[in-house]
Parts: C-alpha cells; sequence; structure tokens
C-alpha cells in the first residue's frame, strides 16, 4: 500500500473496509497535463485513492477523494482511475462505493476535466441496475460532480461539513447561505431527497457497511442471506398499536428487530428500507402517519393520504429492488391523495410512477392491509390488481372506494341521521370491511396483526422461485 493511505482519504478507507483488507490500485499515476504550472504541482495518486478490499468478507471496490492534492478535483487521470475501478467493479460484480471530498473540475486541464466527468457518469450509467453503488460525501460535492450522488443508489452524508450542490447557496437569487444552506446535509435529506443517511463521520463509514451486509452484490447475486437465529413464529403481541408508525412496526416484523430506513428525512409520510426476514433481504414500503422518536414521543403526524415526494420515493425504492432481485413487502393504510395546489402540481404522474414501478416489478411482492385502503391511492400501493403476489388483512382493516359514512351521506343525501348511520354501518359490512374483500379474492387471507411477521415469511417462502415475464420491449417510459 503506498502512503496516500495514510492521509484522511486513505483512513477513511480503512475504517470502511475490514481490517488491512485494502488493495491499492494505481496508487503511483499521476495528473499529465503541463499547463499553467501543472508540471511543478506535486499530485500524488492524482488527488483519488483506488482498490478493492471487502466489508465482512465480500468484495468491495473503493475510491477516496484526496482534498489536500489540488482540492480532491477531478482530471483526465482522476476520472481514468475511478472508471478503470467500475470496470473491474462490472466484471466481477461487485458495489462500487465512493468517498467524496472534491473542489470539482480541475480548471487547469479544462476540457479534458470536463470530458473526465462525462466518462464517470457514462461508468455509473452503464453501472446502474446491475451493481449497488454507494457514495458518501465527507466534504465538498459541488456543480457537476453533484450528479454523481444523483446517479448512484444510496448516498450517505456527514452532517457537519459536507456540503452538496448543484448551484451554492449564495448564487441562488434572493437566497444566502445564512438565509437557507442548500448545500447542507439537513436540506438534502429533508427538502431535496437526493440524501439517504446523514450522520458523523464514524456513524457513516459504519451504516455503509450495515448497508453492503444487507445488499446482494450484483443483480445476479442470489446469495445476499444469512442463517436467520429469530423465531420464525414470533408473535408480535403489541404490533396492532405500531399502525400509525410503520417503522417501528417494520422493525418489530423484522429478523432480530433491525430495520434499516432509507431516506428517513424525507417524505416522512412513506417509509422505505430494508429488513430480513427468515435471513432473507427484504424491501419495506409503507404507509405512516405518525412518527414516535426513541423515548416514545409523538414527533410528527400526517394524514392517511399519498404525496407527490411520498410517491416518488417508494417508487425509486421499488425500482432498485427489482432490479436487484429484492422481494418487496408492502404496508397499506391509505386514505386517497394530498389535495392542495402544490400537490396538484404533479400528484398525477408520481402516482402513475409508483403504479408503474409495483406493476412493473417481477420480484415476489406481498402486501399487507393495516388500516384504511380506499381508493385508487390502495390501488397504486401494490394491490392485488396490479400485481401483488399475496394480500393480507388484518381484521380492522378497511378496503373500498371511500369510507362508509361519506358513501352513505352521497347515497342517502336526504335521509335522517339514524337512516344515514344504518346505511353506513350497512356499507361498511358489505363493500368496506376485510371480510368482502376476501369473499371477492382481493385479499388471499385475513390474519391477527401479531401473526404478521410468520406470514410474511411464510409467502416470501412460497415465492421464492417466482418466475414472471413481461411484454418484449427496450424499456418503459412511465
Amino acid at each position: 500500500m503506498s502512503n496516500t493511505a495514510q492521509t484522511l482519504a486513505g483512513k477513511r478507507i480503512a475504517a470502511l473496509l475490514d481490517e488491512n483488507s485494502f488493495v491499492e490500485i494505481g496508487g503511483s499515476i499521476t495528473a499529465r497535463n503541463t499547463d499553467f504550472n501543472m508540471a511543478k504541482a506535486d499530485t500524488p495518486a492524482d488527488g483519488v485513492i483506488t482498490g478493492y478490499g471487502v466489508i465482512d468478507g465480500s468484495l468491495v471496490y473503493v475510491y477516496s477523494q484526496d482534498a489536500s492534492v489540488l482540492g480532491g478535483t477531478i482530471g483526465e487521470m482522476h476520472a481514468k482511475k475511478i472508471t478503470g475501478i467500475y470496470d473491474l467493479a462490472m466484471k466481477m460484480g461487485a458495489p462500487v462505493i465512493g468517498l467524496i471530498d472534491c473542489a470539482g473540475l480541475r480548471l487547469q486541464e479544462a476540457t479534458d476535466a470536463l470530458n473526465a466527468f462525462g466518462a464517470i457518469y457514462e461508468k455509473q450509467a452503464l453501472a446502474s441496475g446491475v451493481i449497488p453503488q454507494i457514495t458518501a460525501v465527507f466534504g465538498t460535492c459541488g456543480g457537476g460532480l453533484a450528479i454523481v450522488p444523483g446517479l448512484t443508489d444510496f448516498t450517505f452524508m456527514e452532517e457537519k461539513n459536507a456540503k452538496l450542490f448543484v448551484n451554492s447557496p449564495n448564487a441562488l437569487d434572493g437566497n444566502t447561505k445564512e438565509k437557507c444552506d442548500t448545500a447542507s446535509a439537513k436540506f438534502q435529506s429533508e427538502e431535496a431527497g437526493l440524501v439517504d443517511f446523514v450522520g458523523s463521520e464514524s456513524d457513516v463509514l459504519a451504516g455503509i457497511r450495515q448497508l453492503v451486509g444487507m445488499l446482494p452484490a450484483n443483480n445476479e447475486d442470489d446469495m445476499s442471506y444469512e442463517e436467520c437465529a429469530d423465531d420464525l413464529n414470533r408473535v408480535c403481541a403489541d404490533l396492532a398499536n405500531c399502525v400509525g408508525d410503520t417503522s417501528i412496526l417494520l422493525g418489530q416484523i423484522a429478523d432480530d428487530n433491525v430495520f434499516v430506513e432509507t431516506k428517513a428525512a424525507y417524505a416522512k409520510e412513506m417509509v422505505t428500507g430494508f429488513l430480513r426476514l427468515n435471513g432473507q433481504t427484504v424491501g419495506a414500503v409503507a404507509n405512516r402517519t405518525e412518527v414516535y422518536d426513541a423515548e416514545g414521543n409523538k414527533t410528527d403526524a400526517f394524514d392517511a393520504v399519498l404525496t407527490k415526494k411520498g410517491a416518488v420515493k417508494a417508487a425509486e425504492f421499488v425500482q432498485f429492488c427489482d432490479a436487484f432481485g429484492i422481494p418487496v413487502l408492502s404496508l397499506t393504510n391509505v386514505k386517497g391523495f394530498k389535495a392542495n395546489m402544490h400537490s396538484e402540481r404533479g400528484i398525477a404522474k408520481a402516482v402513475a410512477k409508483l403504479t408503474y414501478a409495483f406493476a412493473n416489478a417481477t420480484v415476489p411482492k406481498v402486501n399487507v392491509v393495516i388500516g384504511a385502503a380506499y381508493g385508487s391511492a390502495y390501488v397504486a400501493m401494490n394491490s392485488k390488481a396490479i400485481g401483488a403476489d399475496m394480500t393480507y388483512a388484518w381484521p380492522t382493516a378497511e378496503i373500498g372506494t371511500m369510507d362508509a359514512k361519506l358513501a352513505a351521506k352521497i347515497m342517502y343525501a336526504d335521509a335522517d341521521a339514524a337512516t344515514m348511520n344504518e346505511k353506513a354501518a350497512e356499507y361498511a359490512a358489505l363493500q368496506t370491511s376485510a371480510a368482502s374483500a376476501a369473499k371477492r379474492g382481493y385479499v388471499d387471507a385475513i390474519i391477527d396483526a401479531c401473526d404478521t411477521r410468520k406470514y410474511v415469511i411464510g409467502a416470501f417462502e412460497m415465492l421464492f422461485t417466482k418466475r414472471e415475464d413481461r411484454p418484449a420491449k427496450k424499456h418503459g417510459t412511465v
């Protein structure tokens, strides 16, 4: 290993990988541009350390930018090293992890540097859906470099010093960094939705290790399993109380109660993340109406509706799972769509993307209706109508076009209160109960909430060898 390993960039790699597993590639490469006194510049490894190693024994490829060398800027040879790592990763079918700390485009190399950016983008595009790509931002990631995390599958960001932006906060009309720091981890995770995980540098590196352990090595890997010591028939006694905060619910039914939530700070009304069920990695998508902190205090509350941000967040997650053969579990509790002027600008297209993602996915798909399931919002949430392989419902679930009282009010507008209540109860029994949906074949079984874990495990075991074709085409356009 070269002396570049002693830099901060090298230390990050050492902290990320299993001890003494890193093997550097291209450590002797330096910039070859001679313009603007570059010939006199000391550019060890051209500002990026590249190589491979293992995380819990699994092969990964890594590049880590060195901000002490020309600000970690990207030039011709810098990019050549990164694209070389991508070539090896694609051949071997292993994830690529990029540790970003970069001042951006290397101005001394002009068009060579522009071409370098494009070369990286191309490799990322070709690798998308073939190998997992993870980016962690520790320093500056601005301008064209911000596209790099946008092209990867998951992005981590250090909470204090990292900056992620296309245009800096002070370059935005009417804005300053002090007014709204659009480059901060808080903004990028909560408002932009580009960042999945935020934390200290050590938290970020530990989080990457955990995530890599959850994911398959590539789109043909069927070995992303581990031995399950948890009781497959474990009863989750208080699960019905978790209907509001489904991130807690998913943690309850997961092996060893481990649920890794993605984009937790963005569109909190929609939960996405990974858990293991009988040792198998499963992707989860769930509606959420409440958020509780670690002390059990309610910190947020939402209507049971689909939002534009939530639908897009879920759609992108389902597409990732489908690309890598990861089964999908959905928990449905939705009464309709967000209704305001801002939402109306994009809600139809966003829900179309969600509908397409579920309908187009060929991985095993299981849906559990845990609350309300009304109208086309329910249909879009992995209903049997758009391809769910197995659908369960809790006894208290409500499945239909709308709330029974509202339906009765529409159908019997001139009736008195007693008649209205009578008709609402009748409509609830005949049209919106879980039993009525099951009688029509839209629900496969009505299950007690406490037995959810064993039923979904059984469903995914049954669906393990699922094979499903789609019409021959280049790709969809939704």
